[in-house]
């Protein structure tokens, strides 16, 4: 799992440990999540199936694609397909995808990278692993998140972000016993390269075995914890959790996940995504590619598709 690494986290900015007065998040849920296909048939968990919306808000759902080490001739992506609403955020942690769509945008996206994007009014998209890949074989590894877009911002024009690895901002535990990476958002004062229409952040943390990460969290925003791989605890109180479980967290200062002293040999240390936002606290109505307001709005938007007005699919 390369996404971004650091031989030696002591050379880092080091994270605050709570002071005295900080509150500590309570740990309100704990969910599996339920595995499946997406697209042309690549496995994904559904990170946060389960979990009420009302908790999720400003998030729609999470994808974990993969991890999964394709064989030559297996590596699979995604067919065209639309967007309108809400933004998709694309992090790749082992592989390559490859994207494009029907406003010239396109490009790669591999280890560490994150493709940001605003489909706003509308877009017609595609991702694959590269012809090489296939061919090849290969790990694949990432997630996908989708962001709500608040009523006003929900008809911008589509726009993207590519965060390279290099970009993303790199902190470490209070004992340097953590590498955090802040991929958007701020934590403790350190900002990421992300910018984003609803005020939030995100954070993919690696926990070392017996190592424990108490991580100074907005407390206007939310908390979700997922655990990408590896096995330990969530909350003061010390939860357990492991890959493919999600965890909501109540109010506070800060959040505290902590990696189990023993781990499988394929996962050595604790992975986990902490995202969280300042809710939006609209009217959500939510279909297949569409997030909206209301229901007309998601009929208007299958309406504009049928009709082309989300743009081309681009002549190969």
């Amino acid at each position: 799992m390369p996404a971004v690494t650091v031989d030696d986290l002591t050379v880092l900015p080091r994270l605050k440990a709570p002071g005295l007065g900080d509150q500590p998040r309570p740990v309100w849920q704990v969910t599996t999540a339920p595995s499946g296909y997406e697209g042309e048939g690549f496995p994904v968990r559904r990170a946060f199936a389960g979990i009420d919306m009302a908790l999720l808000d400003p998030f729609i759902m999470m994808d974990q694609m993969g991890e999964v080490d394709y064989a030559p001739g297996e590596p699979k992506g995604t067919p065209w397909h639309p967007h309108r609403g809400f933004e998709t955020v694309t992090y790749i942690i082992d592989g390559v995808f490859d994207h494009q769509d029907s406003h010239g945008g396109g490009g790669s996206i591999t280890n560490g990278d994150t493709q940001w994007m605003t489909a706003g009014a509308g877009i017609l998209h595609i991702e694959t692993p590269p012809e090489w890949l296939v061919q090849a074989g290969g790990l694949f590894h990432g997630i996908q998140l989708w962001v709500n877009l608040p009523r006003d911002d929900k008809l911008a024009d589509p726009a993207y972000q590519d965060i390279g690895s290099g970009q993303v901002r790199l902190l470490t535990s209070y004992d340097a016993g953590a590498l955090v990476r802040v991929i958007a958002g701020e934590v403790d004062g350190h900002r990421g390269p992300g910018s984003t229409h609803t005020p939030m952040a995100l954070v993919h943390a690696t926990v070392e075995p017996g190592a424990r990460l108490d991580l100074p969290w907005n407390n206007e925003f939310n908390a979700l914890v997922y655990v990408l791989a590896g096995q330990g605890t969530v909350g003061v109180d010390g939860q357990p959790i492991r890959m493919g479980q999600a965890s909501v967290l109540g109010s506070g200062d800060y959040l505290t996940i902590a990696g189990a002293e023993k781990q499988q040999s394929n996962t050595p240390a604790l992975e986990v995504i902490v995202v969280g936002g300042r809710p939006i606290r609209e009217p959500l109505a939510w279909a297949g590619p569409f997030v909206m307001n209301t229901k007309d709005e998601v009929l208007a938007a299958y309406e504009d598709f049928q009709k082309g007005r989300f743009g081309h699919i681009p002549a190969h």
